[in-house]
């Protein structure tokens, strides 16, 4: 009959790397999707251990959930790597982007709710500074919190989180077009959209949604084309 202490100790023991691994995986995860780490960079457990001065079963955990997120490619003979952005996957990203975040600015077209359009007015303001002084980490970061401002308003949390899982997706893909020019148009997107929503027109919001996001789409598309190193076709 087992040991109730011990068996407690290994769980423990086990809670105790899974959260490891996991901190692991924030980690890699914001190098990956900022570009810091590269598409078909080399990934090895060793040197990771003794970067995160740990043991290598974290670190094969970590990789494991990168792995499921489709951020990292891990090859029996050959060791890990960071993924190629796929395309196909990108494209399919979009597609449901629009879909869902066009119907949420129509829905909140009818409500005109003043609370939400001074929030985006001091988003779209903060955008305009980070043009103005070349941050354009800085407008990411504005751009993300733009597009959870609309998708918080309707208060659905399962809406909400499968938006969000999408736009984590495409990151990576969204900061290699982050030109000067490419920062600029969004600008004038973002405030179509808010001004669809200041005329409390359903139809005019949606359509400035369904534009911004076909617009990104076009222009990954493109940057895809020139640069096949960091993109994959499958």
């Amino acid at each position: 009959m087992p040991n109730s202490a011990s068996s407690a100790a290994v769980s423990r023991g086990r809670s105790s790397r899974t959260h490891v691994g996991e901190l692991i995986a924030d980690a890699l995860r914001r190098e990956i999707v900022s570009l810091r780490l590269r598409p078909g960079e080399t990934l090895d457990k060793g040197e990771l251990a003794l970067r995160f001065g740990v043991s290598r079963y974290p670190v094969s955990e970590a990789l494991n959930q990168l792995r499921s997120e489709g951020l990292v490619d891990i090859r029996p003979q050959s060791g890990s790597c960071v993924s190629h952005i796929r395309l196909a996957d990108m494209e399919e990203d979009l597609l449901m982007r629009r879909a869902l975040e066009a119907e949420i600015v129509a829905r909140l077209a009818s409500r005109k709710d003043a609370g939400l359009l001074d929030d985006l007015h001091r988003n779209l303001r903060y955008q305009r500074t980070a043009i103005e002084a070349v941050d354009s980490g800085g407008f990411h970061e504005l751009d993300l919190a733009f597009h959870d401002a609309l998708a918080n308003a309707l208060s659905y949390p399962r809406l909400r989180g499968t938006v969000e899982k999408l736009r984590l997706s495409l990151d990576r893909a969204r900061r290699v077009v982050g030109s000067t020019r490419r920062l600029t148009a969004t600008l004038r997107e973002h405030e179509a959209i808010v001004a669809g929503l200041e005329c409390g027109d359903p139809d005019i919001a949606r359509r400035a949604m369904t534009a911004h996001i076909d617009t990104v789409t076009g222009e990954l598309r493109d940057y895809a084309a020139r640069h096949r190193e960091i993109f994959a076709n499958g």
